[in-house]
């Protein structure tokens, strides 16, 4: 099944986190997407760009849509021209299957 189809799983603190070759393979599926290590924490990391701020912010609205209805929450940096979506499981501090599944349909609402 690809990424883009999968749900969230409820994520409980000492749940494994995504393991190299995990991201090495779910990271095929979503290219455009970065890991970068925010305060010791792994983070799936995009910017995406807009025209205005209108778009950038409609964006945004339809990226919290999808984070509240699978109960999992980015981080959003909503600027003109740009928005920066971050997806990281905190309770594990870390990456986990679900960051990869919500970073695959946050692609989907931007195509």
């Amino acid at each position: 099944m690809a990424l883009h189809e999968g749900l969230c799983e409820a994520c409980r603190s000492g749940a494994p986190r995504a393991t190299p070759e995990e991201r090495a393979l779910w990271s095929q599926e979503i290219p455009h997407w970065t890991v970068e290590c925010e305060h010791g924490v792994d983070q799936l990391v995009r910017v995406f760009p807009f025209g205005d701020f209108a778009q950038a912010l409609e964006f945004t609205l339809k990226v919290g849509q999808l984070a509240q209805a699978h109960g999992h929450h980015p981080a959003l940096l909503t600027e003109w021209g740009k928005v920066t979506v971050r997806w990281w499981t905190h309770v594990i501090g870390g990456l986990h299957r679900n960051d990869f599944v919500c970073a695959a349909k946050t692609e989907l609402l931007y195509s």
